[in-house]
């Protein structure tokens, strides 16, 4: 959308995401760091980050599909770039045009691979726990007997990092540290954004980080350190008037208890902005109870009513009537509400919530 017309606007600091991998890189002692950038930049836009990333010095990328890696390919001539879905008869072809190197993650990819492939790079998926893609440990083993070429990567994926003191991720680190002798020689990743703060044993050769590029909390409650790199904003578009005892929104699910002010703000679930967050009027409340916030120069003001699908209410009543006003911008996420309170507020988490966003949006990079 033209930024004159927009109503929702976002500033995606990418000097804040180059920060963020340098710090990740650092965590990682002696491993080489890569990036996720699966989900367009976890919506953040894949083209910018990405080679942003590039320029830092980040040498290897994952993303989901062939589709995301061709795009990627002509912005990043010299990356390695990995397919984490695999490989199908479908993305074949893409995947041999654009160079990608397909993560195989079971005993029919890797038939399909090497059926078709020769000795083109691969890399394997071993599943040491989490249960959804990979091959099982016996199947890596039998695969590495199998006389065919090897991998150049052998990764598997943390189940529960976010939680350091979770007993699976010794199990997975001392499953993965098992394999290793099966793939000597081969590269091994293991360490997610959160697997890279569980020290040495699960960095490897490689880590891969991912929320943390983009200023997401790696690690529950621990502080975060990462720079907050997404600023999301949307144009106040009316104030009205509201008096004691009226309601707002659909459902009238909220009566105000005295004569308010309500910025009425041109975003809604149709922009990421989730009806979840509503302050009032879905079920989440019940679990819940303090539904999303916005702020006007670093003074929060709370989300009334429910949120619709273009507009949303806020209760500015407290700001001063001379400091909020139509056209101004009311910050949705940000340097006053963090990514983790706003999904907190949805009942989400932070990946939902940046890669949920709209089209919408007027977007600025600022480095």
């Amino acid at each position: 959308m033209p930024a004159p017309a927009a109503t929702t606007r976002l500033s995606i600091d990418l000097g804040a995401l180059a920060a963020n991998w340098r710090l990740m890189r650092d965590l990682s002692g002696n491993a080489r760091c890569g990036a996720a950038v699966k989900a367009d930049g976890y919506g953040t836009g894949a083209a910018q980050a990405a080679p942003r990333l590039a320029r830092e010095g980040c040498r290897d990328f994952f993303v989901a599909d062939a589709n995301e890696g061709a795009s990627l390919r002509p912005l990043l001539p010299d990356a390695r770039i990995f397919i984490l879905n695999g490989v199908f008869d479908g993305s074949f072809a893409l995947t041999l045009a654009h160079d990608l190197i397909p993560i195989i993650n079971s005993p029919d990819q890797a038939a399909f691979w090497r059926n078709n492939a020769g000795d083109r790079a691969y890399a394997l998926h071993v599943d040491t726990g989490m249960n959804r893609m990979g091959l099982t440990p016996e199947q890596a083993v039998a695969h590495s007997q199998s006389g065919g070429p090897a991998p150049c990567l052998v990764m598997s994926h943390f189940a529960c990092a976010d939680d350091s003191a979770h007993p699976l991720n010794a199990e997975q680190i001392r499953i993965f540290q098992g394999l290793r002798p099966c793939f000597a020689g081969v590269e091994a990743s293991l360490a997610n954004s959160a697997g890279i703060h569980l020290g040495s044993a699960a960095h490897h050769d490689m880590t891969r980080p991912g929320i943390a590029l983009y200023g997401g909390e790696p690690v529950s409650g621990v502080p975060n350190r990462m720079a907050p790199v997404v600023t999301a904003e949307a144009r106040v578009l009316v104030i009205r008037h509201a008096r004691a005892g009226e309601t707002v929104s659909y459902g009238a699910s909220h009566r105000f208890s005295r004569d308010s002010r309500i910025a009425v703000c041109g975003v809604g679930y149709a922009d990421g902005f989730h009806r979840s967050g509503s302050g009032s009027g879905v079920p989440l409340r019940s679990a819940v109870p303090q539904g999303a916030f916005g702020a006007f120069n670093g003074t929060r003001v709370p989300v009334i009513g429910k949120i619709t699908m273009d507009l949303t209410m806020f209760d500015v009543t407290d700001v001063p009537e001379d400091c909020v006003n139509a056209g101004d911008w009311v910050e949705l996420l940000g340097p006053t509400i963090t990514l983790e309170e706003a999904a907190t507020a949805a009942g989400t988490i932070s990946y939902e919530l940046l890669t949920s966003l709209g089209q919408r949006h007027a977007r600025t990079y600022v480095d």
